[in-house]
């Protein structure tokens, strides 16, 4: 699965939704950090952060997106 959300992150029913069906992998793709890590909060619950990379994708300016690969947790790992 791949998400982009808005600055806002993600929708609080779309975040349940991943939480009940639990994909295998997730890529997150964010432009902001904020929101990235709120919701980093509730999946690294159910997921193992595997990768997070930082992208200028907008020279010049201070922003940047975050691209954060997620894989689910073996079922003895889960807290």
């Amino acid at each position: 699965m791949i998400v982009d959300p808005p600055r806002i992150g993600l929708d609080d029913k779309l975040l349940d939704t991943i939480l009940t069906y639990v994909p295998e992998k997730m890529v997150y793709v964010s432009c902001n950090v904020s929101t990235l890590a709120r919701d980093l909060v509730k999946l690294v619950k159910v997921y193992d952060l595997q990768y997070i990379q930082s992208v200028d994708m907008f020279p010049h300016t201070a922003r940047t997106e975050a691209v954060v690969k997620l894989v689910k947790k073996i079922k003895n790992q889960l807290h």
